[in-house]
């Protein structure tokens, strides 16, 4: 027999994948799954699929599958420590995680433990005794001695917590360890969990609420009432921040429309989110229970609004509720797979709704029925939920889809956020009536109030052209949903506030705010958020010149939001670009961008972008000759300036009107412009403004107002960090045989000639930063970085990383 000789192994493997290779929201992600540790991120990395290194699927959330190896070699650190600081240990690790419930102090008191034991644990290194009880080395180490324990000693040292835990505002964390100590299932143990969860809900701690809830889930006997559980806690879980926890318990749950359309206005395409919020609507879903005003979450689950609305919006399948992947579910709610005419849409559904509760409710169209059925439909979930769909009509940019949220409301009783009335109004032309309707939800602004509200209100307020109400609005909706334990709402309210940021001149502010608030949208799974704020930071960069950072993160924003239709960041990203170009004269490049997006519709442009960005837009077409189409987008703004009567809004239009007017006749446009600028808020546009009216001055010969108007536009420019259009003034003073000297009290300072991101970045490097992690913390590419501290070596003279750390030291700080 010839013996065959296999071929030899191929002993290559596929290069491991590294953080730095994955999609910038997943990096975030992957580090805030572990706890921010750089070991148990390189070693999750080339555990995770495909999918989830696109983003496309959850991370996993159990501690063995995040880091086996690095949890592996901690628990046999802490089995090498006697069983008394193991003991002691457990009883601390549970009394940390996965929730702190402060009682490890009064555990020990009660059972009169010996806590010398834990000196062994601190020569070990691995933890130490504190004045408020035990402190691991990391988190990684207090899961290891948690997850140590044999179950038995877990469900005891629960036990002996829940039993001193008595004080007034502990019946949640009570309730936590009960239901962490029980053998098995329990149905009493499963509403007292419930109810607890309510409570920590009121209170602001989402995060227990959700473990609660998932605990709730466990222990509950009935297959139905796990699932609802479940819902409820991927509900809370996305609230509190925690993205792939949310995805992975509502995968386990029964299908539900609200949560699924909450899932893809943060993170999937928006269109489909507006379906399945507004079917979510109509059938009286409760997937925002747990993001509402903070009340506490119901116990029993919701009803449908109409004894036949079931059927109404699914065309006669009762009681089925299509999955995320098919026709009629998620992305088009109230359609059959063929499209029959069977088949409604939300709007008929609740047409057929409405019709049957008023048949119920008697022919007295004030009986007690009524009012009972009115009441209810007044309930806060479903006001919710429609102040969503009117978000993802927002994102979208098809306005049109407004009026089908506005008809479904109003046949169903539910009273209509004042932007979704707002945009109906000002999309139909009503102007005037918009403007109520806006200043209606403007208004509603006050601390402490409920975020969404609250957001809404900012919304409002910047379509009134209110930029001072916008960003207190913004901001205590920021600050209401940090109480609130509501850490996703907080990324979103940033969002709109960088608007406000750039109407009022605060760019350096502005892109600060808007670099935190993206990485917290990275970290807490919302795409679509993250996508708005780098189409804002691209606009900071365009206001301070930096072009390499406004084209590279607009080319971000624009491939995201193109994919799945998000036209407000996809418009706001062009919008950048053509902001640039203006602003560096090249007036052609700004027309032909700014023409395009007038011309994109739902998905690629925003009509709200459209119109905010006319004002640059006439200024583009003038320096280009071409005049026909600005004249008739001029006169559609001044419409609406009129009717909002915003001083911004009205200096923006008489500017436009100076910029089209001949000769001499532009002159007293420009000056009604400065006199309205004057009472308004966007210093940043009125500086522009006195730059165009000097420029035209100079025109004019009307040398010695041109020179003051242009030193004065100067000035701003200088303060604002907007180096080219501060070469632009420089430029016509030249003109003008003026000499243009550097802002005062700049020049001692070498620092002062960066930009903000450079400014950033130098002091980011002299701290001992690296070009990855810089690039990682500001969401940007290592080339980017590299370019960006050339530049700064170029403007500061300097040669290397020791003389700029030299030079920041002496003194070099930014004013």
């Amino acid at each position: 027999m010839t013996p065959v000789n296999p071929p030899p192994l191929d002993r290559t493997s596929p290069p491991r994948r590294t953080a730095s290779q994955l999609p910038e929201g997943v990096r975030v992600r992957v580090l805030h799954a572990v706890y921010g540790d750089p070991r148990a991120a390189a070693e999750l990395v080339p555990l995770l699929t495909d999918r989830q290194s696109a983003g496309l699927d959850p991370l996993p959330t159990q501690p063995s599958a995040l880091a086996p190896g690095l949890l592996r070699s901690h628990r046999a650190e802490i089995r090498a420590l006697p069983d008394d600081t193991r003991l002691l240990l457990l009883l601390a690790a549970a009394d940390q995680y996965p929730v702190a419930t402060h009682a490890f102090l009064r555990a020990v008191a009660a059972v009169r433990l010996d806590t010398r034991p834990l000196e062994a644990a601190e020569t070990a290194g691995i933890a130490q005794a504190g004045a408020g009880g035990v402190v691991f080395r990391d988190a990684w180490t207090r899961i290891a001695a948690y997850e140590t324990g044999s179950p038995a000693d877990r469900r005891d040292v629960h036990r002996l917590l829940a039993r001193v835990l008595h004080g007034a505002g502990e019946t949640p964390r009570r309730s936590w360890h009960r239901g962490a100590g029980a053998l098995g299932p329990s149905a009493r143990l499963a509403a007292e969990l419930r109810a607890a969860a309510g409570q920590a809900r009121a209170a602001g701690q989402l995060t227990l609420t959700r473990a609660l809830l998932e605990r709730a889930a466990t222990l509950s006997p009935t297959p139905s009432e796990q699932s609802r559980l479940r819902a409820r806690a991927a509900t809370a879980a996305w609230h509190s921040g925690d993205a792939d926890r949310a995805r992975r318990l509502a995968a386990t749950a029964r299908p539900d429309d609200g949560l699924t359309g909450l899932f893809a206005l943060r993170a999937g395409n928006a269109t489909e989110a507006f379906d399945a919020l507004l079917t979510a609507v109509v059938e009286g879903g409760d997937g925002e229970d747990d993001q509402g005003s903070g009340n506490g979450l119901p116990d029993a689950p919701k009803k449908p609004r109409g004894a036949g609305q079931m059927e109404g919006a699914r065309g006669g399948d009762v009681g089925r509720t299509p999955g995320r992947g098919e026709r009629g579910g998620a992305g088009a709610p109230g359609r059959s797979e063929q499209g029959g005419a069977g088949a409604r849409r939300p709007a008929e559904a609740a047409d057929a709704t409405g019709a049957r509760a008023d048949r119920r409710a008697g022919s007295t169209p004030h009986g007690t029925g009524a009012v009972r059925e009115r009441a209810a439909r007044d309930s806060a979930p479903g006001a919710h939920l429609l102040a969503r769909a009117t978000e993802a009509a927002i994102y979208t940019g098809d306005l049109r889809r407004c009026r089908e949220a506005a008809v479904v409301a109003g046949r169903l009783g539910i009273a209509a956020p004042g932007t979704l009335g707002g945009l109906v109004a000002a999309f139909e032309g009503r102007y005037e009536d918009a403007r109520g309707l806006l200043e209606a939800a403007a208004g509603r602004c006050g601390p402490g109030g409920d975020p969404t509200l609250l957001v809404h209100a900012g919304i409002a307020a910047l379509m009134l052209g209110d930029h001072t109400r916008a960003a207190t609005a913004t901001v205590r909706a920021a600050a209401s949903a940090r109480a609130r334990g509501a850490a996703a709402t907080v990324a979103q309210a940033l969002e709109f506030r960088a608007y406000a940021d750039f109407w009022t001149g605060r760019p350096q502010a502005g892109a600060a705010t808007a670099t935190d608030a993206l990485r917290q949208a990275y970290a807490t799974g919302q795409d679509n958020g993250a996508c708005h704020l780098q189409a804002a930071l691209a606009m900071f960069a365009a206001v301070t010149g930096d072009a390499v950072t406004c084209r590279e993160r607009a080319a971000t924003a624009r491939s995201y939001a193109l994919a799945r239709g998000l036209g407000l960041p996809a418009a706001l990203a062009q919008w950048a670009l053509a902001f640039l170009d203006l602003a560096d004269g090249r007036f052609a490049g700004a027309a032909a961008r700014l023409r395009a997006l007038a011309g994109f519709g739902p998905g690629h442009g925003h009509r709200a972008i459209r119109h905010l960005a006319t004002p640059h837009y006439v200024e583009a077409a003038v320096r280009t000759g071409d005049t026909r189409v600005a004249r008739a987008a001029h006169a559609d703004y001044h419409r609406w300036a009129s009717a909002v009567r915003s001083s911004d809004d009205l200096a923006l239009s008489a500017r436009c009107s100076a910029l089209l007017a001949p000769g001499d006749e532009a002159v007293e446009h420009y000056r009604t412009a400065l006199d309205l600028h004057a009472r308004g808020d966007r210093d940043f546009e009125r500086a522009r403004t006195e730059l165009l009216f000097g420029s035209a001055l100079r025109r004019l010969r009307r040398r010695t107002e041109a020179r003051d108007r242009l030193s004065s536009a100067l000035e701003a420019f200088e303060y604002f960090g907007a180096p080219h259009c501060a070469t632009q003034a420089r430029a016509e003073l030249r003109a003008l045989g003026v000499p243009a000297a550097p802002a005062p009290g700049r020049t001692d300072d070498p620092v002062t000639r960066l930009t903000a991101q450079q400014l950033l970045i130098a002091r980011m490097a002299a701290d001992g930063a690296t070009n990855r992690e810089i690039a990682a913390r500001l969401a940007l590419s290592p080339r980017t970085i590299d370019h960006h501290l050339r530049g700064v070596f170029s403007r500061l003279g300097i040669r290397s990383r020791i003389d700029l750390v030299r030079l920041l030291e002496d003194g070099g700080h930014a004013p």
